[in-house]
């Protein structure tokens, strides 16, 4: 994730991210606010909120953050800063929305697993591909958008092509080792949709 302050965001270990929705320019700060405060209304983003207080772990007021981050990441997600997302890479409500899901569940995930450890390639790989799956990340209307066309499969190429994107973040797994540790927890990670009951 990246490691965010109001004017610029260093790389940092210790969460997921999301690969950037726009090259360049992005949102301005009071317009990505205004867009996160709308993504709260959100029904995902409420479900999320409301598991993780469930759970045991409190969203407060200062959990989701906008910043301008320096790394070609739409957001991420980090213990100690909760969701960052990178203002400066996103540019319509729809992308907003979509990276405050896709944190929320790593932040489920890291609330639920005691022992999840973001520097282990597995782990972030599990992580990630729950993240791409259950956030709608890899809609067909999504990856149309991308420039990705694909009638059949596409949304299981999609999910291991933003998880692989994600890895190569990790400075801990190299390629091999972040395809390797993908393939490994692939069927438990993809088929495990919790918080919800099925694939929403």
């Amino acid at each position: 994730m990246a490691r965010a302050t109001r004017n610029n965001a260093q790389p940092t270990s210790g969460g997921g991210c999301v690969p950037s929705a726009a090259p360049g320019g992005g949102l301005p700060m009071t317009e990505c606010e205004k867009m996160i405060r709308r993504s709260l209304r959100d029904p995902k983003v409420k479900f999320l909120r409301e598991k993780l207080e469930k759970s045991g772990c409190g969203v407060g007021s200062n959990f989701i953050k906008g910043y301008n981050c320096e790394e070609a990441i739409a957001g991420g997600y980090n213990r100690a800063e909760g969701v960052v997302v990178c203002c400066n890479h996103l540019l319509i409500q729809d992308q907003v929305t979509q990276v405050v899901i896709h944190e929320l569940i790593h932040a489920y995930d890291d609330c639920r697993a005691a022992n999840l450890d973001w520097a282990n390639c597995a782990h972030h790989a599990c992580a990630e591909i729950r993240a791409a799956h259950l956030s709608g990340d890899c809609h067909y209307k999504r990856e149309l958008v991308r420039g990705f066309l694909k009638l059949r499969g596409h949304e299981q190429e999609c999910v291991r092509r933003r998880v692989m994107q994600s890895l190569a973040s990790n400075p801990n797994c190299s390629e091999t080792a972040a395809k390797d540790a993908m393939e490994a927890v692939w069927n438990i990670c993809y088929n495990d949709t919790q918080p919800f009951d099925t694939v929403p």
